[in-house]
């Protein structure tokens, strides 16, 4: 493994050294460098510190596994691969992404999801253990969204989460009372067959952050769809 020490390389020296390498890395002292591991997808990252905007931005099969919070846009547009947050995520986490996995242990920001798309056989999943602001899933057309509600004191979901959601699904750890949800979605508890579908998204969380699945899933969740009687109508020409 290559170990790199990032405490005085601006985030352009940092790149070149992540893409020439010929073998995993392990990044120390990160601390705010933008676009770290963007388009990856023959080795794996390892980062100690706090990476800057869009970390694993167009991410392409790799592993990022952050020991720190990240900010804003963390895997945006990403396609295949797995980033691990062990912390807090900043806003737009997952922004328009079409495959692959975001662990986050703790909080998200605001537009966590927004756009948010499936692509063929991919199904993205963003998973965050704490709560997640404002506009989650902000015109969500694909893939799946989960938000778990552990050791928060926060209220699961911000304001206005679900707007313009046209399709995926998003499952909240919550009987979501208090939570005002938009027209165009349908809003139910969560059945047994829903918790079969998310187990292995819990249970990798789980693995990747050392909580017990059972345990988690032994509580009330609320499953939100697009309403196909109330489809919104606004992403159509005409309408």
């Amino acid at each position: 493994m290559l170990k790199i020490n990032a405490e005085n390389l601006n985030f352009d020296e940092l790149n070149e050294k992540v893409r020439s390498a010929k073998e995993d890395i392990e990044i120390s002292d990160c601390l705010g460098q933008r676009f770290i591991g963007a388009g990856l997808s023959d080795k794996n990252l390892t980062i100690k510190g706090t990476p800057g905007n869009a970390l694993g931005a167009y991410l392409n099969g790799s592993t990022i596994n952050v020991f720190g919070n990240a900010q804003d846009a963390v895997g945006d547009t990403m396609n295949d691969g797995k980033i691990i947050i062990h912390g807090n995520i900043g806003d737009a986490a997952g922004y328009a992404m079409r495959g692959g996995k975001i662990f986050v242990k703790d909080n998200a920001g605001y537009r966590a999801g927004i756009h948010m798309k499936a692509y063929k056989e991919k199904i993205p999943a963003l998973i965050i253990g704490g709560s997640a602001g404002s506009f989650l899933g902000e015109y969500q057309a694909g893939g799946v969204i989960i938000v778990l509600g552990l050791k928060t004191d926060k209220s699961i979901v911000g304001n206005f989460p679900c707007t313009g959601m046209h399709g995926g699904k998003m499952i909240l750890r919550s009987n979501c009372k208090g939570v005002t949800f938009p027209k165009n979605v349908r809003v139910s508890q969560a059945e047994k067959e829903d918790l079969d579908d998310i187990y292995p998204y819990v249970k990798e969380f789980c693995d990747c952050f050392s909580f017990d699945a059972n345990e988690i899933l032994n509580a009330e969740f609320t499953v939100i769809t697009p309403d196909s009687n109330n489809p919104y109508k606004q992403m159509y020409v005409g309408n």
